[in-house]
């Protein structure tokens, strides 16, 4: 008998001692007091912000308004929207007229990928939902939105509910059951994308969008 095979022949033999699950649930119960909507929105404000983040805070039919004013303060007159949600129907219906054209993502990659990374300045997309422990954004790409909506254009504008900010990405998984089915990429978003592989100097926009911009609807917002 080889070593190897000694080796192989002691761990089947040892004996199994059962341990028992642990209480992750129960962990997470005392890990974080329950807050309010506003205090969840208020910590993954702070949290997002730091990681050079812009957030809004608009009211749920003035959001467009707030968006304009975004765009035009960067200089930005065409947004990568999909006109297959209600959010982006409304950008491109209403957003022309003020100076703005919202192409849409409509056709497959191969076909327009030069006008994609080439000629679209900014995107803009919803959130399923937020954790507040760490600012970060939950992003389930679909067919309106695809993948590449978020990660190519230089500015990404996201939409988030504040009802959908979760105190910890347990309670995200947990009360939208994502045991029960996930998109082929859900994306967990944070900050601009950065990095500091070269040289060790912090560089934005290296592998995706420079600037993240979130307009974060709230019930208090004027």
């Amino acid at each position: 008998m080889s070593a190897r095979d000694r080796i192989l022949a002691k761990l089947q033999a040892a004996p199994v001692h059962s341990k028992p699950e642990p209480d992750v649930a129960g962990w997470f119960a005392g890990h974080r007091q329950v807050e309010s909507t506003a205090e969840k929105a208020a910590r993954f404000r702070q949290c997002i912000e730091l990681a050079h983040a812009e957030v809004y805070s608009v009211s749920r039919g003035g959001w467009l308004q707030k968006l304009w004013e975004v765009l035009s303060a960067k200089q930005i007159g065409k947004l990568l929207v999909a006109p297959g949600t209600a959010h982006g129907q409304r950008a491109q219906t209403e957003l022309p007229a003020l100076g703005v054209a919202c192409p849409a993502y409509e056709q497959p990659i191969e076909s327009w990928k030069a006008t994609l990374f080439h000629e679209m300045p900014a995107s803009f997309t919803a959130a399923r939902g937020a954790i507040a422990e760490t600012g970060t954004l939950i992003l389930w790409p679909d067919e309106h939105e695809p993948r590449l909506m978020s990660l190519v254009p230089p500015v990404h504008i996201v939409l988030l509910d504040s009802a959908n900010i979760h105190n910890t990405f347990f309670e995200a998984m947990q009360t939208e059951a994502w045991k029960d089915g996930l998109p082929t990429n859900a994306l967990l978003i944070s900050g601009p994308s950065k990095t500091a592989d070269i040289q060790q100097t912090l560089a934005y926009g290296a592998h995706g969008p420079k600037e993240l911009i979130v307009l974060m609807i709230e019930e208090s917002a004027q």
